[in-house]
């Protein structure tokens, strides 16, 4: 089985576009996995990159001079490239399948959610947390820096083979199917589609606000305007 473990990096704000891909594969069966290497894919925005995106990411103006303009298209193709995967990956997914086209509908598995629910006792979820709580042993060629899409997708599909150790791939994506709740602020524990629309517009709004749940609040409002399906707004296939 062949399991490609996807991350964007991205512009940043209110219509976003990735600037950079990177996957990982993740092939076997049962308990026995091997994690291959990073390939990651510049794109050159057709908008400026956000002071807040690039905060995190460090992607420079420069390093993207010379990329190819982002499109969903070419997003696509290089996620497909050397072979179309059995099952997508994210530690996000609602995030990365918010940017793509056919392939939101593929079958997904999101780790955060998976991470959630197999280990409640975890002093957190994010990629990193969860890197050095479960004592992950990675080669920091492939694994640093932070925050870019190679490294992330590298930290993703290790974590996604610590939860193969004791859960079946079935078991993960149908809990990637379960409705993304908040995880912050009053509305915490809530569906993000039972959040009302001028929290979710905030959230959206807000400068230095984590960039998932910003794209988490902007696919929510789209679903509600009809500019996007209730499958990828909800996880749901």
């Amino acid at each position: 089985m062949l399991l490609r473990v996807v991350d964007f990096e991205t512009t940043g704000g209110e219509g976003s576009q990735v600037i950079e891909v990177g996957t990982v594969d993740v092939t076997g069966n049962g308990r026995d996995w091997r994690v291959g290497a990073p390939r990651t894919l510049l794109l050159k925005p057709t908008e400026p990159v956000s002071p807040h995106a690039r905060a995190v990411h460090h992607i420079s103006d420069d390093e993207l001079a010379m990329a190819s303009t982002f499109s969903v298209e070419a997003v696509e193709r290089f996620i497909k490239a050397d072979g179309p995967p059995d099952v997508l990956v994210a530690h996000h997914c609602d995030f990365e399948r918010s940017f793509l086209g056919d392939l939101a509908l593929a079958s997904w598995v999101c780790t955060v959610k998976a991470a959630r629910k197999a280990w409640p006792q975890a002093p957190g979820h994010a990629n990193q947390v969860l890197r050095y709580w479960l004592e992950l042993p990675l080669d920091p060629r492939f694994a640093l820096p932070a925050h870019r899409a190679g490294p992330d997708a590298f930290v993703t599909a290790h974590i996604l083979v610590q939860l193969l150790q004791t859960e079946t791939v079935g078991d993960l994506i149908e809990w990637t199917t379960q409705p993304a709740v908040v995880t912050f602020g009053r509305h915490r524990g809530k569906a993000w589609g039972e959040v009302p629309s001028d929290y979710l517009r905030w959230i959206a709004g807000e400068e230095g606000m984590d960039m998932h749940k910003c794209k988490l609040a902007e696919t929510e409002l789209a679903r509600r305007d009809g500019r996007v399906s209730e499958a990828m707004a909800t996880g749901d296939r």
